[in-house]
């Protein structure tokens, strides 16, 4: 919990009072004196990212700060800034240059990049996030221009601690790391992977209010087996064919010492964008004795549960009522079903096995069902049910005739109009959940579930839709966006000080997203509240994530705050410029 504290700065003592991250408030959000940002250069100060407002500095810091003839003699305020940049963003027509504008912004003024983004975020976010991002890591090499995050490869073996101490901040509350092998649904982009911590920690901050110094991206780069990049003399990572067991297992263990090491025990580490064979294994061999979270499993499970929640509401029952299909049996398939199989058993009060028979799953061989054991993987075998074996997704429809469709196999257009109408036939309102990523590999578009089940479908998707109108009504697809989840969750862990995440806590995220989708969004077809509201919605997320941490004796952030949603709003960062003395 809070403290008073007082820090020296530059040689300049400050008073003020610690906030959950450990920070002087005083230091973060009010007035600042030269000495304690830059004495030594009004130049040095426009090139510093954090501090720079460029044309917002006044005519007082311009002769305090030694900028005076640095900048042109007008001032703008930051609200002016922000006009004119969006204007200059919406110029570019093709989404990767807006994406290279805007990163451009976060390396020059921070500020005035997140309070962008927060401001507009429904128009931005897929352009700092999916589906921009993916086309982003794979032409890494061709727009490299300044190195964003830190890069570990197997030539820095038996020296990670070393290269996480040549990171600037020391005071780091979140990790998001990857190793590149299965980057959203493109595969292997090795050392080009790092545009997904870097995008995943903007929103941390910007949806989140986690602080930017706070949040570290990391890739681990052991190699690629992506021919093309091998071949490409742009490519940034290391030209081999990717490590595998004990050598890969070797880096792994050293760099997660390596982090409580250097950060402490309540730093967390979310893996990111690692493959089915690594990500469960990774996952389950650090829970028990490291902070971490896995966006693709847990996140992906907690925004799908919310969305699944938020249908009942408008199609009935309670989760146990119904069946549930999964075309998808990867690392979000079995994620999502494995927290859908939780929730069924804390709601209605059966074990975790019983709760799993209401679940199906299809993978590339088809329906797994039991007979298929001896070849099955062991996250898969759970899933197993007694049945006749069912070769594609239309022929398994029909067999299970399930309620919720939900597509994660990154095979686009795999939800076929017979499929659809198969779903249609069988429920009156199906619920149809196509989340692969990008746009490209989604199970079908909104206007073809809509169009297909004339006009009756719940529709989600992984990327994001235009509004669809049939029958003269409008409908707004809904996106399981893990945005919604993954900022709030880790601001709630961070808040509360947590040293564990548990199951329990994902669940949580996924009730408190689920409280935010009113009659009003239900009517207009939304199972998840509009993004504008997101900071709101994460303050909200994050208070019933620490709220749970509280509850399980996993907080270490002492003693605990009467009003959790009051004290998440205001430990979130917020972008407005700064007074500087």
């Amino acid at each position: 919990m809070a403290g008073s504290t007082e820090r020296i700065n530059n040689g300049v003592v400050t008073g003020g009072v610690e906030d959950a991250y450990g920070e002087d408030r005083a230091t973060e959000d009010q007035p600042v004196t030269p000495w304690a940002v830059c004495i030594a250069s009004g130049h040095s100060l426009l090139r510093d990212p954090r501090h720079n407002k460029g044309l917002s500095f006044t005519e007082k810091e311009r002769d305090a700060h030694y900028l005076r003839g640095l900048l042109p003699p007008v001032v703008l305020s930051q609200d002016l800034q922000e006009k004119r940049l969006l204007q200059n963003v919406r110029q570019f027509e093709v989404p990767l240059q807006r994406y290279m504008a805007l990163m451009d912004l976060q390396e020059r003024n921070e500020r005035l990049f997140y309070k962008l983004l927060i401001d507009n975020v429904e128009e931005l976010l897929p352009v700092v996030y999916t589906p921009t991002v993916g086309e982003a890591c794979q032409k890494y090499g061709s727009i490299f221009r300044r190195p964003q995050g830190l890069y570990i490869s197997l030539k820095e073996k038996g020296r990670i601690l070393e290269v996480l101490r040549n990171w600037p901040e020391k005071s780091i509350q979140v990790i998001v790391v990857t190793d590149g092998e299965r980057i959203l649904g493109l595969g292997d982009l090795g050392c080009q992977g790092m545009g997904i911590p870097v995008g995943k920690l903007a929103l941390y901050t910007a949806l989140g209010g986690v602080r930017p110094s706070a949040c570290l991206p990391i890739t681990i780069d052991v190699g690629t087996n992506n021919e093309d990049l091998l071949k490409d003399e742009f490519y940034i990572g290391l030209k081999q064919r990717r490590a595998t067991g004990q050598e890969y297992s070797e880096l792994l263990d050293e760099f997660m010492t390596a982090v409580r090491q250097n950060y402490g025990q309540k730093v967390l580490v979310q893996f990111e964008d690692f493959a089915n064979h690594n990500a469960f294994t990774l996952l389950e061999k650090y829970r028990e004795n490291h902070l971490v979270f896995n966006d693709d499993i847990q996140g992906t499970a907690a925004v799908v549960l919310a969305g699944l929640i938020a249908s009942l509401k408008s199609v009935g029952g309670t989760l146990a009522d119904h069946t549930f299909l999964f075309f998808g049996a990867g690392e979000a398939g079995t994620g999502i079903a494995e927290l859908v199989a939780l929730e069924i058993s804390r709601q209605a009060k059966v074990s975790v096995e019983e709760a799993r028979k209401k679940i199906w799953l299809v993978d590339s061989k088809g329906l797994i069902v039991t007979s298929r054991n001896d070849t099955l993987q062991p996250f898969k075998k759970r899933y197993a049910h007694e049945h006749e074996p069912v070769k594609d997704l239309l022929g398994a429809v029909k067999a299970i005739r399930p309620t919720a469709l939900i597509g994660s196999a990154g095979v686009g257009r795999s939800f076929t109009k017979e499929v659809i109408e198969a779903m249609s036939s069988i429920n009156e309102r199906p619920i149809i959940l196509a989340l692969s990523n990008p746009t490209s590999q989604s199970e079908c578009t909104a206007e073809q579930a809509y169009t297909w089940s004339q006009g009756r479908a719940i529709f989600g998707s992984g990327s994001p839709f235009d509004p669809v109108k049939y029958n003269d009504k409008l409908f707004v697809p809904a996106q399981a966006n893990n945005a919604y989840i993954f900022p709030g969750f880790g601001l709630g862990v961070v808040i509360s000080g947590a040293v564990r995440v548990t199951d329990d806590m994902v669940l949580a995220a996924a009730e408190g997203l689920a409280d935010q989708v009113t009659p009003e969004h239900i009517d207009k077809g939304l199972i998840y509240p509009p993004f504008s509201i997101i900071r709101k919605i994460s303050a909200s997320i994050a208070a019933r994530v620490a709220a749970k941490a509280y509850d399980l004796g996993l907080a270490s952030q002492l003693p605990r705050p009467k009003d959790l949603v009051k004290y998440a709003e205001s430990c979130m960062y917020t972008p407005v410029y700064r007074s500087y003395r």
